[in-house]
């Protein structure tokens, strides 16, 4: 296996909501209406339970990603949890008091914990206090690698010494040496906002999907940098070329899942913006019909306060084949993105 880390620096080693759009002519990609953050059809009715109160259905649902070894969904399961339980507490609170040593109920709580210290900017201090309560979820189960992502996440935002990141990394890495949300973790690690560059981010994505297998996530990573590059400001330290590589690579993992399916939705309306940037209009439209109703609050939630109507305006003029200025003025990036933590980031985020 390509050792990643060596393109590290050397110190390292929810809310549902639809919306109708009006029809434009031409093409239409699955359905008329989109929907935010849609849940896939095994979080859905654990989401509807947990509205009533009920904590069951969580605590079976993560237990039986983990026992799967299914992590990227494991993780995703735990985030959107987490951020159910940011806005509805009642079911977690429950939970946590009848099951304190249940495993999903740790992780959910060391992510719940630093997503309600993130925005603040006492985010470093509040973070450290955090640290026991991912140290629980990591020895929960010493397979799983999402705590290990927490726990990158949580370095990061409390401004932790590179050699710690990097002993966190490898114990990531060991656990699942391809999972997409610890790769993540790093690559915002290594973004131009923090400790790095975009020219270091794009080296580490190139080596980790040229050495992840086709249909592993981490082959999208590259077009992560790119659009951490492209709502950045750019600059002139990316070839176009490369930017151009990193949508070729995502355009093939997307085209290995199935269309119009929530759980692809969120990389598919990322390599949306980014072929849009490139004006890579034909592949904009083909991913559109991928995406289906399927919209997801991040990208778009950079450009606009209503990430939804931003994605139907984006949708109907590539459909009709607008005039340039207006697509450009869709994708045009506000000074100060917002980060996938909501709110104004306080500097550029991945």
């Amino acid at each position: 296996m390509v050792d990643t880390m060596a393109l590290l620096p050397a110190f390292l080693r929810p809310t549902r909501m639809t919306r109708r759009a009006s029809r434009p002519a031409g093409p239409q990609p699955a359905g008329d209406e989109a929907v935010l953050d849609a849940p896939d059809e095994r979080l859905s009715p654990v989401l509807v339970a947990a509205g009533r109160g009920e904590y069951g259905a969580a605590s079976a649902l993560l237990a039986t990603t983990r026992a799967a070894a299914e992590w990227e969904a494991h993780d995703r399961y735990t985030r959107r949890l987490a951020a159910f339980a940011r806005s509805r507490c009642e079911w977690f609170e429950a939970w946590h008091a009848a099951a304190p040593d249940d495993p999903g109920v740790t992780l959910v709580a060391a992510q719940l914990a630093v997503d309600r210290a993130w925005p603040s900017p006492a985010r470093a201090e509040l973070l450290r206090e955090v640290s026991p309560l991912i140290t629980a979820a990591a020895k929960a189960d010493g397979r799983d690698p999402v705590p290990w992502r927490i726990a990158l996440d949580h370095a990061r935002g409390s401004r932790a010494g590179h050699r710690y990141f990097e002993e966190l990394w490898e114990a990531a890495v060991r656990r699942a040496p391809h999972h997409y949300g610890c790769h993540v973790a790093a690559l915002r690690y290594l973004s131009a906002s923090w400790h790095g560059s975009h020219r270091e981010c794009f080296d580490f994505a190139d080596l980790a999907a040229q050495d992840a297998p086709a249909d592993s996530l981490v082959q999208a990573l590259p077009a992560r940098a790119a659009l951490a590059y492209l709502t950045d400001g750019c600059g002139p330290d990316v070839p176009r070329e490369r930017l151009h590589a990193a949508a070729d690579r995502a355009i093939a993992l997307s085209g290995r899942f199935p269309a119009a399916t929530p759980s692809c939705a969120e990389i598919r309306n990322k390599l949306l913006y980014v072929l849009a940037r490139l004006e890579r209009w034909e592949d904009a439209r083909s991913q559109l019909r991928l995406i289906g109703q399927y919209a997801t609050s991040f990208p778009w939630d950079r450009l606009s306060d209503d990430p939804l109507g931003h994605f139907l305006r984006l949708r109907e003029a590539l459909l009709t084949a607008a005039d340039t200025t207006t697509l450009t003025e869709l994708l045009a990036a506000p000074a100060r993105p917002r980060n996938e933590h909501r709110g104004r980031a306080a500097a550029p985020d991945h």
